[in-house]
This record gives C-alpha cells, structure tokens and sequence, in this order.
C-alpha cells in the first residue's frame, strides 16, 4: 500500500505538467487562428479551469509558458493580455538568451560581425532594387542624421533609423523585426559610448557615402562604403570597452 501512495505522488507532477502542455498547446492555437482576439484579456482563471478541466496551478503554469513564448502579456493583478505572434515576439523571445551570450568573450562581436554580413547584402539589394520611396526615405533619414550631429542622444536615434531603412528595403517583415533586434541586443554598450559631435560627424558622412552609392546604383561602392563604416564603428566600440 505505502509503495502504491509513493507512486502515486511521484506521478502527481508530472500529470500537472502534461495538462498544463495541453492547455499551453489549446490556448496557443487559439490565439494564432485569432479565437482569442490579439490585445484582449484571456478568460478568467475559473473560466479556464472549467474549460479545461484543471486545476488554478495548472491554468497558471500554463499562462506563465505562454508568457514565455511571447504570446501574452501578464502583469500582477491585472488578467493577461493575448499577444498575437508576430516576428517581433519571436525575436523578443530569444532576447534573454542573446544578452547573456554576448556576456560570454567574443559574444559581442560575433552579433556585430552578422550584423555586418546581413547588411553587406541589404546596401547591394538597396543599390539594384530600391524604389524612389526607398531613396526617398534614405534621404529623409539622412537629413534628419545630419540635424541631429550636435545632439549625440538624437544622433544615435536616426543613425537607427537611417539603418532602419535599408532592412525595409526588401519589403519583407522578417528584416524590421531583425533591424530591431539588433538595436536592442547591441544598445546595452552602444548608449554608454561617449559622445562626441566629431564622432557623430564622420559617421554621418559614412552614412553619406553609403547614400550616395545606393543612387548611383553601385552595389560594389555601396558595400564598400558600408563595411568600412561598420568596421569603424567597431573600432570607436573597441577603444571604449576592449575587446568584447
């Protein structure tokens, strides 16, 4: 008899933690198709239990998953909030790995070196596809660049944003999504680097180059123009922090 109790105990969790996969699974299928409407509250807890047939642990092991994944938004005392999937979740899920990674020696620049590969290819795309909004844009983004030269703070905002183009480029959402990861990854040592108008000055002027490049329709001179201010750009990194 003690031996039957022991086994029984033993296997209480593990059922707790199938159902709460089953309902992870159900809620997250109903979010997707949109039976749960994106920025709406789930249902109650006893409304879930009830549906399901589970017990509050499991609704909230289950609600704590899926705000794992991304595809809810909890906060104390309020009911979670259902977060349609998109590519920014996805990205965002993996933000916490990312930044402990890059604590790791290398981490940085490895993160930097694909951001380099990936838009080595969006300026050579930019030079032989961009549509006159594309151009348009980059000139917008670029004027704005060089109003903001004295003010580092709004400096390093249109910086993002002028880069932020060249991923729109190919009219695909992965790339913003990528766009904005990156900013948010590399931005935990890019906004403690001193700020310097002459700094900010020649970036712009890289930012120029590369401009000028993608309207004369040169993917060559418009890669060339881009490694170089990327690779700069890491050089005013690795003064500041060493080698990361």
């Amino acid at each position: 008899m003690d031996e039957i109790l022991t086994l029984d105990v033993a296997r209480q969790p593990l059922a707790e933690g199938r159902a709460a996969d089953i309902v992870v699974s159900r809620l997250e299928a109903m979010i997707v198709s949109g039976e749960l409407p994106d920025g709406e509250p789930l249902p109650a807890e006893r409304q879930l239990m009830a549906q399901f047939g589970v017990s509050r642990t499991v609704v909230r092991e289950a609600i704590k998953a899926l705000a794992g994944k991304g595809l809810v938004v909890a906060r104390p005392r309020f009911r979670p909030v259902v977060s349609r999937p998109n590519y920014d979740t996805a990205f965002g899920v993996l933000e916490g790995i990312v930044l402990h990674l890059i604590q790791q020696k290398g981490g940085v620049r490895h993160l930097f070196d694909s951001r380099i590969l990936l838009e080595s290819a969006l300026v050579r795309m930019a030079a032989l596809d961009a549509s006159k909004t594309d151009i348009s844009n980059l000139r917008e983004a670029l004027a704005r660049n060089e109003e903001a030269i004295p003010d580092s703070e709004r400096f390093y905002e249109t910086d993002i944003a002028f880069h932020g183009v060249l991923y729109s480029v190919p009219r695909n959402p992965v790339f913003p999504a990528v766009h904005k990861a990156y900013t948010t990854w590399l931005s935990v040592h890019w906004k403690q680097m001193p700020r310097l108008e002459d700094r900010n000055l020649r970036n712009f002027h890289a930012h120029r180059e590369i401009f000028e490049a993608i309207l004369s329709r040169d993917p060559d001179a418009a890669e060339d123009a881009l490694r170089r201010h990327l690779t700069n750009a890491w050089e005013q990194v690795r003064e500041t922090f060493g080698d990361l």
